[in-house]
């Protein structure tokens, strides 16, 4: 996923392909796909300097590392349905 920051101090709708709309707060930023990216209403807010756009962020490749995926341990959470007063 790509990343795209507002870079004003007003809300924007930014427009994405397929018809969908990204609504970002000042400041805020969202992610969008990387096919989006090549969009040219997108181009037009960057070159505005509305909006930025942040590459992607290097993910770790199946051979490096556990490689599991499905569930993660959340501390504090238990697996089961028992109750801590039914013990």
């Amino acid at each position: 996923m790509t990343t795209v920051n507002n870079k004003t101090q007003r809300p924007l709708s930014v427009p994405l392909p397929g018809g969908k709309t990204l609504h970002l707060g000042p400041g805020k930023n969202g992610q969008i796909s990387a096919k989006a990216v090549a969009d040219p209403r997108l181009k037009k807010l960057v070159d505005a300097g509305e909006i930025e756009i942040v590459g992607d962020e290097p993910r770790p490749t199946a051979g490096t590392g556990g490689g599991k995926r499905g569930r993660t341990f959340m501390p504090g959470h238990t697996s089961g349905s028992h109750r801590s007063g039914d013990r």
